[in-house]
């Protein structure tokens, strides 16, 4: 990097929202940046804001997509409340985004597309770099497209095609701003555009031009800098909770000795998943892409049934129409693991945000008594382990398990150590020997009551499956009244002893006080820190994060009776609380709900905490 002779002012971390209109590349330029802050040695996270329209018009506030990254020294839990710095790379994405600026806060714009046609479609009467609406805020102004037209004007390449780097501008001014090494990006401009040396050269130019002009800036006389977290010795590499998921249902196949299938149906916000596990062909998983849902988890019904480690994958709506089928998955108590990223509903509802609506669909969207696993992943990293044990637990007590995450986890990044697999917990699916004498279909482990894993093909092992009710034991077709109350008993019962295979229910805090906060799934981070901001002002607050939702763990009942009051924070309108109340209705839940498509904000859930302490 050149030498700089501005002075420079260490930061424990900072947050960064770049928002422009959605062909800006505004969500390349932020993992970008995440990517080059994370080899510098800081911890990050990220929010990917996408537009809810495919094509919305051009220049006006539904086109603006933004990415936040939060990048630090310390451990983080979020991607930040409010931005230190907002890169708007045209009006509507400044007046869709100055609410997530902090007061004195830095705006870097490109004065280029404050044009009277962009100021109309973005709905301003008057341009607001010209008024008084922007006092309070260091603003930089610079002419970007021009900027990056000029860099590359030697290359020969046309205006339009030059304006589209413009991000890059942006992107080596904020490098120059937070003393971040620009040499990861170029590196990544060579890899990814190895056959095309213009592209390469372009991008660079272009990037390197940003960076210097920042230089020249008498604005710019400090510069900033986030110092490298202290890690501990690893390999580390940035992960959407997406890629984090197919990799953890890679391990999970590997330490099962089961091969991986995926039968499913592209739909936001899970696709990439199917996308991230066609990948690896060399590890022997299969990918499926079906028709429509009911297709994808028929193919992963069948997988399972052959003895494949069998995985789908959809959101609420794809959900919905998979019940069916999951129900015949719970019949036949074959071990599959429904996949469900969580989005703003109903119907086509939020395609593009996230909710935690589709709790109660999980725990009872099905016809008759169909009991199911359900699990949770936090964080976008947390989503390896919560697809790991999904698959885990799956197979070891041979029944459907619905895995929980959501457009923030799955979209969002984190930094992330790669685990060894000698680390990862043992996986170990009863699989029934061939010629057994002894062999039942539906006999069972007397302390688990799963069933043996009969693979078809396996000599000495014949047996029929299907949707209609078996008898106990020899698995025939029956229709007798007590027989199907017995076997109905008995799916409920396998599922509830898995509390007795899964951890204790752990307390972030005193374990007992004046307030438990509640929460599950990717609220995780931002209610912890709110809490661990309470504790810190001597608040008597804890928390209780839930991963393991059915069933829930065994000493939950006895954490809940040490606390005056409970509150529950969720993203929706209070699926998990109406979840309590059923199955301890001697308390009283408090709730705090948000269904706004957007995560919660550590200040928001702070007032929310002192509120209810006195109240």
């Amino acid at each position: 990097m050149a030498e700089k002779l501005s002075k420079v002012i260490d930061l424990d971390s900072v947050v960064i929202r770049f928002a422009g209109d959605s062909g800006d590349g505004m969500q390349l330029t932020g993992s970008l940046f995440s990517d080059a802050a994370a080899l510098s040695g800081n911890v990050f996270a990220t929010f990917p804001d996408y537009p809810a329209e495919i094509r919305a018009p051009q220049g006006t506030i539904a086109g603006v997509s933004g990415y936040q990254v939060h990048i630090g020294r310390k451990t983080i839990h979020t991607s930040g409340d409010l931005s230190d710095v907002l890169v708007a790379m045209n009006p509507a994405s400044l007046k869709s985004n100055l609410k997530w600026m902090k007061p004195g806060g830095t705006i870097i714009v490109d004065t280029d597309a404050f044009n009277e046609k962009s100021l109309e479609r973005a709905g301003y009467t008057s341009n607001p770099l010209e008024t008084k609406e922007l006092d309070g805020y260091r603003i930089i102004k610079a002419p970007i497209t021009q900027m990056a037209r000029d860099s590359v004007k030697d290359l020969g390449i046309d205006h339009k095609t030059a304006s589209k780097s413009r991000n890059m501008f942006a992107l080596g001014l904020l490098y120059y701003i937070f003393n971040i090494d620009f040499s990861h990006t170029i590196n990544f401009f060579r890899k990814k555009f190895k056959k095309n040396e213009l592209v390469v050269e372009a991008n660079t130019k272009v990037l390197m031009a940003g960076y210097h002009y920042a230089d020249t800036l008498e604005l710019l006389a400090t510069t900033y800098s986030v110092p490298p977290a202290p890690l501990s010795k690893g390999h580390y590499r940035n992960i959407t909770g997406n890629q984090a998921t197919a990799w953890g249902f890679i391990a999970a196949s590997e330490k099962a000795g089961r091969p991986l299938f995926l039968g499913s149906y592209p739909i936001t916000p899970a696709s990439e998943i199917l996308q991230e596990l066609t990948i690896y062909k060399e590890l022997g998983v299969k990918v499926f892409q079906a028709e429509d849902e009911i297709a994808g988890i028929a193919s992963t019904i069948g997988a399972a049934y052959a003895g494949s480690m069998a995985i789908t994958t959809t959101s609420g709506p794809g959900l919905s129409l998979k019940s069916e089928a999951i129900g015949l998955a719970v019949m036949t108590e074959l071990p599959i693991v429904i996949v469900d990223v969580q989005r703003g509903g109903p119907s086509t509802g939020l395609p593009t945000k996230s909710e935690q609506s589709d709790l109660l669909q999980a725990l009872y969207g099905r016809n008759g008594e169909c009991p199911t696993i359900v699990i949770a992943a936090h964080s976008s990293g947390d989503c390896f382990y919560a697809a790991y044990e999904a698959a885990k637990l799956a197979v070891e007590h041979m029944t459907p398990v619905i895995l929980l995450t959501d457009g923030n986890l799955a979209n969002g990044s984190e930094i992330f150590k790669i685990p060894s697999m000698a680390d990862l917990p043992p996986i170990t699916p009863p699989i029934a020997k061939a010629n057994d004498p002894d062999f039942k279909p539906y006999r069972r482990d007397p302390e688990k009551l799963n069933r043996l894993w009969a693979i078809p093909g396996t000599e000495g092992l014949r047996h029929r499956v299907g949707g209609l009710e078996k008898d106990n034991i020899f698995g025939n077709v029956s229709h007798d009244p007590k027989n199907h109350q017995l076997m109905t008993e008995l799916r409920e019962e396998k599922v509830k002893r898995v509390a007795n295979y899964i951890p204790h229910q752990s307390v972030i805090g005193a374990p007992e006080g004046d307030l438990l906060v509640i929460s599950w799934g990717s609220t995780y981070g931002v209610v912890l820190e709110a809490v661990q901001e309470m504790q810190q002002q001597g608040h008597a607050v804890s928390m209780v994060h839930l991963r393991h939702i059915n069933p829930l763990p065994l000493n939950l009942e006895e954490i809940l009776g040490n606390f005056r009051k409970i509150l529950v924070c969720e993203l929706n309108l209070g699926q998990m609380a109406k979840y309590l109340k059923i199955n301890y209705p001697q308390y009283r839940y408090a709730q705090f709900n948000k269904v706004q498509g957007l995560p919660f904000m550590v200040k928001e859930l702070t007032d929310r905490f002192k509120q209810e302490m006195e109240g």
